[in-house]
């Protein structure tokens, strides 16, 4: 994989995470589970502004981003605080999984700038239920 569709790849997952942050967030009551509310809306920033990031590397390198899709399948029901917390688990098991790659792919400021994305979605992994991984976004979701 070429530097360039590495980024195309993680800019891909990043308008994924965008879109189902979006909706996970609108299905987590802040009365029933505050603590899930505030970490999915926090979540939903950093993807947010990762994304947008992303879209400006990649036009560094004078290419055109990758467009959003129309929408995205949620990977499970998303109806109660359990399984909203389990369908962000796995957004960011996707969002590691192509910031490994884009680690492998990279070099310079855009391979630290991958590896800073992939420590924090390791991070917030735990927060979302994870167990620690020796090597996060390597392993089968």
């Amino acid at each position: 994989m070429t530097p360039q569709e590495a980024l195309q790849k993680t800019l891909a997952g990043e308008h994924a995470a965008v879109y189902l942050y979006g909706v996970i967030g609108g299905r987590v009551s802040s009365s029933s589970s505050a603590e899930l509310w505030q970490r999915v809306r926090d979540a939903y920033a950093l993807h947010r502004g990762r994304r947008d990031q992303l879209m400006a590397m990649v036009r560094a390198t004078e290419a055109e981003p990758v467009e959003a899709e129309v929408s995205y399948e949620l990977p499970n029901a998303a109806a109660t605080p359990a399984q909203l917390q389990r369908a962000a688990l796995t957004v960011e098991h996707r969002c590691a999984a192509v910031y490994a790659d884009l680690v492998g792919n990279t070099s310079g400021a855009n391979r630290q700038w991958a590896l800073d994305a992939l420590e924090d979605s390791a991070v917030r992994l735990l927060g979302f239920g994870g167990e620690p991984e020796a090597f996060p976004g390597i392993g089968e979701l």
